[in-house]
C-alpha cells in the first residue's frame, strides 16, 4: 500500500522528548518514515540509542527534561545535529503515585510537576526561539484526558496535564501571527509502557469510562500527533485534539 504521507516531513527536523519508547517513538518513528530527521530526547540511557539506531534518528541525547541547563545544552545539540528545530512534540511524562490527594508525598508531587509541566515549559522556551527565527514551526504538547476531566487518585498527573492544556493556549496565542501553531493532544489511556507505573484497578477504571470500551492505540494517537506537526495544520492552534474514545466531548 503506497503511503500518501510518504514525504509528508521531507526537509522538516523534529525534537521528539520522551522518544524511546511509547507514544514518543511512535511519532518519531511515523515522522522519520514520512521523510524527517529527527532528534530523540529521553531520559532512559539503555533504551534511547538502540532505540535511535533501530528507527533511524539521526540524533540523540540522554537527558532529565526537568533540569533547566540540560535542556538549553539539548536544544543548542539539536540544532547543531539537524541545522534547525521545525517540530517540538513534548511527550515525555510521568504517572505519579495512585493515592488520595492527602496521601499523595510531596516529594513525588513535586517530581510529576516537574517533569510534565516545568519539563514541557523548558523545553518550549528553549526551543521557541529558534523556530521564532525562523518563522515557522509546530509545537504538539501531550497532555490528557484527565487534564480536562481529573482522575481520582491521580491529582498531580490530573493537574500537571491541565495545566499542559493552560500553557498551550497561552503560548498559542502569543505565537498565532509569527508563524508557529502550537497544540495539545488529549488521549484517554492507550496502550503504553507508562501503564506499569500504574495498578490494574486505575487502568480498569480508566478504561471503564471510554465509551468505546477499549483502550486507545498508540498509532491513533501517533497519527494526530503527526497531523498537528505537519504543515497541514496551518489554522489550528492554542487547542486540543481529542483521542479519547468518546470520554471527552469538549
Amino acid at each position: 500500500m503506497i503511503n500518501p504521507y510518504a514525504n509528508r516531513f521531507k526537509g522538516r527536523t523534529a525534537v521528539v522528548t520522551g522518544g524511546a519508547s511509547g507514544l514518543g517513538r511512535a511519532v518519531a518513528e511515523r515522522i522519520i518514515a514520512e521523510s524527517g530527521q529527527v532528534s530523540l530526547w529521553d531520559v532512559n540511557v539503555d533504551q534511547l540509542k538502540p532505540v535511535a539506531m533501530a528507527i533511524g534518528a539521526a540524533h540523540c541525547l540522554a537527558l532529565d527534561i526537568s533540569r533547566p541547563a540540560a535542556v538549553a545544552q539539548a536544544a543548542l545539540a539539536s540544532v547543531a545535529a539537524l541545522g534547525k528545530i521545525d517540530i517540538l512534540v513534548n511527550s515525555a511524562g510521568i504517572t505519579g503515585a495512585t493515592v488520595p490527594l492527602h496521601e499523595f508525598p510531596i516529594d513525588r508531587w513535586q517530581r510529576v510537576i516537574d517533569v510534565n509541566l516545568n519539563g514541557v515549559f523548558y523545553c518550549c522556551r528553549e526551543v521557541v526561539p529558534f523556530m521564532l527565527a525562523a518563522g515557522y514551526g509546530r509545537i504538539v504538547n501531550v497532555a490528557s484526558v484527565a487534564g480536562k476531566e481529573g482522575n481520582p487518585n491521580a491529582s498531580a498527573y490530573s493537574a500537571s496535564k491541565a495545566a499542559v492544556i493552560g500553557l498551550t493556549k497561552s503560548l498559542g496565542k502569543e505565537l498565532a501571527t509569527k508563524g508557529v501553531i502550537v497544540n495539545s493532544l488529549t488521549p484517554a489511556t492507550f496502550e503504553s509502557p507508562i501503564l506499569e507505573q500504574l495498578p490494574q484497578t486505575q487502568v480498569d477504571y480508566m478504561r471503564g469510562k471510554i465509551p468505546m470500551g477499549r483502550l486507545g492505540e498508540i498509532h491513533e494517537s501517533a497519527a494526530m500527533v503527526c497531523f498537528m506537526a505537519s504543515e497541514e495544520c496551518s489554522f489550528t492552534t492554542a487547542a486540543t485534539f481529542d483521542t479519547s474514545g468518546g470520554r471527552t466531548t469538549f
